[in-house]
């Protein structure tokens, strides 16, 4: 049995591609699925899309600059004086952070923390309404070449400043993307 693991990690060793890690590479891309926000009183699930850039400061650490906008409750009205004016029927997002990639072969993961500014605007809520926010990112890239890749990203994000009457708001998108620059 030993003699059999021993066989099967010298043949993955030998048969590892190289690894493409690089600093100074730009990714550029667009996403598009759905998201969840979970209020106080109620959760609302709708789809989203998105663009993002990445910029690598080295081979391991990238730098992170994300945005997007989520539709969460498009039918969601003032229906009674008793509807709560917190209930937002789109959620738009810019965040900007720092990433962990391991870039070692075309499947790329890497998880990342991020803060931004969030409008949540329509629905009740009267005018827009901006609140401050922090977000992991976790993600699975696939590299079709050096130039492009898809992948699928998760984020989890946290409004700091109200965090009672929206405890979780999380996305989840198909990316891809156009890299250059290595």
């Amino acid at each position: 049995m030993r003699s059999a693991a021993a066989a099967i990690a010298v043949a993955a060793l030998a048969l590892t591609s190289r690894a493409g890690a690089v600093e100074r590479e730009h990714h550029l891309g667009v996403d598009l699925g759905g998201a969840l926000l979970v209020m106080s009183d109620k959760t609302d699930l709708g789809g989203g899309a998105g663009v993002h850039w990445t910029y690598g400061l080295s081979d391991a650490v990238n730098l992170m600059a994300e945005g997007a906008w989520s539709v969460v409750a498009p039918g969601e009205k003032l229906r009674s004086a008793a509807t709560p004016r917190t209930r937002p029927g789109s959620v738009a997002d810019v965040d900007l952070g720092i990433g962990y990639v391991l870039d070692v072969g075309q499947w790329v993961p890497y998880g990342g923390v991020l803060a931004g500014g969030y409008a949540l605007t329509a629905g009740t809520i009267s005018g827009t309404r901006i609140l401050p926010g922090l977000a992991t990112a976790l993600g699975l890239d696939y590299r079709f070449d050096r130039s492009w890749a898809a992948g699928v990203a998760f984020r989890q994000h946290f409004f700091v400043t109200d965090i009672s009457t929206y405890p979780s708001f999380t996305q989840v998108f198909a990316r891809f993307e156009y890299t250059w620059g290595w």
